[in-house]
């Protein structure tokens, strides 16, 4: 038999401790995207650019892979102390990243920094699970929903702001005090937790197959976002060691005493639909925002700045939609509309943007703020039905499961788009325009981008047409994936929330 020692916080202490939360969410989601403007600075300083991708791929897999192993570690020794580990570690790794001297340092620290994150954000709403009762958590993950899109638009303005007047390296020292300032309240908010009384078994050999299947995948569907083909023997090497190791820990779960990823919550329909539905919401939300900008520059001939607040539209989306569904999962008691009023959504407004004008800001702007939304009608749902369809006993091990194919959507979405962009591109613009191919073998969005600029005249006239006419094709192929989640959605059952009258099983 196992229990949890649980109390129901009071409403002032849940506002301090969802005060922790979100700083913990905002710091792990703002240290994905406010790096990517200081890479330039960050190359030129090391000399080094073969390394430059594993900045951010490196924190990302690491974050990624850390997700699954927190959640149930959380379930075993309490939340608290997994929070602050990782707090603690992804401030001690920023020191570390701020004083780095070569590019291997760097990159070292990043993957730390990211295993810290990784703790932060999926332990921030595994806390949500165990203290809210699951008819009033859609607000407060709408709230870390919020955090999410803040991070993503604040972001790019600080590491830009910060890079240009003070150094790269205060990308990564701002996490100096903010990260002792939340690991502080966390300390003295999150006291009180529910704590499993049950006797710890750790699963090292789960752990260790999970560790080398998830990252094998995640590297090879890195290196394909990154220009290598799919069938380079490095790619076919780690997705075959993916699927080899991700089999064998499948096998052992069956298996393990204490599994570090419960196989009968798979067999559980409705946290698998949640599941679904989470992986293609972020297959289109992170593919947008890294395909947005690339189309916006390469059509208008815009700069970078203007690139980035091109995406402001889908950055507040996501808080509307997510607050809009929080309150009426709320109100209601039922998920599934919002899920499914958020997946039926999704493919109108990417069509719509893929039949904007490229003139036309305001239209595309118009979409891509519903997009937003339809994305933040989802995520925080998907994660309230997926808590509400597992017992108490294993909310940690839910909440970290729709982290992790959050995580997987999102890498999945951009390594399959931008494949096949540079395969729709690849034809038109590997003829050579003024003496050079724009597009080459291994080329990137990059790439692409400074091609464009040495064209002049009738020729870049051209060109931006034709690029318009394949993004509108890619974009298209988009709005035909989303149908994916839609049918997700549909098949999902419309179970009622529990209330805090409802016991937890």
């Amino acid at each position: 038999m196992t229990s949890l020692n649980q109390s129901a916080p009071s409403k002032p202490a849940i506002r301090s401790i969802l005060v922790a939360l979100m700083l913990a969410i905002f710091l792990g989601a703002l240290d994905q995207t406010i790096v990517a403007v200081s890479m330039p600075a960050i190359s030129a300083q090391f000399k080094d650019v073969s390394q430059l991708a594993w900045v951010i791929s490196g924190y990302m897999v690491a974050m990624t892979v850390a997700v699954p192993i927190y959640g149930k570690l959380g379930d075993l020794y309490g939340r608290r102390r997994l929070m602050l580990f990782g707090m603690g570690l992804f401030t001690l790794a920023s020191l570390f990243c701020g004083v780095a001297q070569n590019m291997e340092q760097l990159v070292l620290a990043r993957i730390i920094q990211g295993i810290g994150a990784g703790g932060m954000i999926s332990v921030s709403q595994a806390i949500i699970g165990d203290i809210v009762p699951p008819r009033e958590r859609g607000r407060y993950q709408g709230y870390f929903s919020g955090m999410y899109a803040l991070a993503s638009v604040a972001g790019p303005v600080l590491g830009g702001f910060m890079t240009q007047y003070l150094s790269w390296r205060w990308v990564f020292w701002i996490n100096l005090p903010l990260g002792l300032v939340s690991w502080w309240i966390a300390s003295r908010t999150l006291v009180g937790l529910p704590i499993a009384q049950r006797t710890p078994i750790i699963d090292y050999l789960g752990t260790v197959l999970m560790i080398v299947g998830l990252t094998s995948l995640l590297l090879g569907i890195t290196f394909i976002g990154q220009g290598h083909s799919w069938r380079s023997d490095q790619v076919l090497m780690l997705l075959g060691a993916a699927v080899f190791a991700l089999l064998l820990f499948v096998w052992h779960e069956h298996r393990a005493r204490e599994p570090l990823l419960p196989m009968h919550l798979f067999a559980n329909r409705n946290a698998v639909l949640c599941w679904c539905t989470v992986f293609f919401t972020s297959f289109q939300a992170i593919s947008l925002v890294v395909l947005m900008p690339l189309r916006y520059q390469s059509i208008t001939g815009a700069g970078a700045d203007s690139a980035a607040l091109h995406l402001l539209p889908l950055a507040m989306g996501l808080p509307i939609g997510a607050y809009v569904a929080g309150r009426m999962t709320s109100v209601t008691g039922y998920y599934k509309p919002m899920i499914l009023g958020g997946a039926a959504l999704m493919p109108f407004a990417i069509l719509g943007m893929a039949y904007s004008p490229s003139g036309a800001e305001f239209l595309s702007g118009a979409f891509m703020l519903l997009s937003g939304i339809a994305s933040g009608m989802q995520f925080p749902t998907s994660l309230v039905g997926a808590q509400n369809s597992v017992a108490q006993r294993d909310i940690g091990v839910a909440t970290s499961t729709t982290n992790l194919f959050r995580s997987l959507g999102g890498a999945v979405g951009v390594a399959l788009m931008s494949a096949l962009l540079l395969a729709l591109l690849h034809d038109s613009l590997s003829t050579p325009v003024m003496g050079r191919p724009l597009l080459g073998e291994g080329s990137t969005g990059n790439v692409l981008l400074d091609g464009l600029n040495a064209v002049q005249g009738p020729a870049l006239d051209n060109l931006r047409a034709e690029l318009q006419i394949t993004f509108r094709h890619l974009l298209s192929i988009s709005a035909a994936f989303s149908l994916l989640g839609l049918g997700a959605a549909l098949a999902m059952p419309n179970q009622v929330l529990r209330g805090r009258e409802d016991k937890a099983t």
